[in-house]
């Protein structure tokens, strides 16, 4: 089971429930990258991952948030892999490349995730994202 993010909140109006994607005014071309320090980088074009891993730091490796589990290892990107607009990366140190995703770990990286993506305009104060 990846990470994932649901929301619950207020009925909108004609009796339709407003989910998170349907108050994010943030466009989903960008490809967004989580830095170990927690601040985000956005990027507009493609680019492949070994340009950010190398720009970044060589011994830091980039994620993808969809491919995170808990009690499975953290899924490279592959170097040649053009990163996808519209998908949320982390750069991991190294170290946590062997190693199987714990909860606490998971937990770590949801709070890092909500904090940077925190600049994020929601239409409502009433939703709330939850991280599985």
């Amino acid at each position: 089971m990846g990470l994932c993010a649901s929301s619950q909140s207020k009925t909108g109006g004609k009796g339709r429930e407003r989910g998170a994607a349907d108050n994010i005014k943030q466009p989903s071309s960008t490809i967004k990258i989580i830095q170990v320090d927690g601040k985000l980088q956005v990027l507009k074009q493609p680019v492949q991952a070994r340009n950010k891993t190398s720009q970044q730091d060589p011994n830091c490796f980039l994620c993808s948030l969809e491919s995170m589990s808990i009690g499975n290892s953290v899924q490279r990107v592959p170097d040649e892999e053009e990163l996808q607009p519209g998908q949320i990366y982390f750069l991991l140190p190294l170290s946590l490349a062997s190693k199987p995703l714990s909860l606490p770990d998971l937990c770590g990286l949801a709070i890092k995730a909500s904090s940077a993506l925190g600049n994020v305009d929601f239409a409502s104060n009433d939703s709330m994202l939850i991280f599985r």
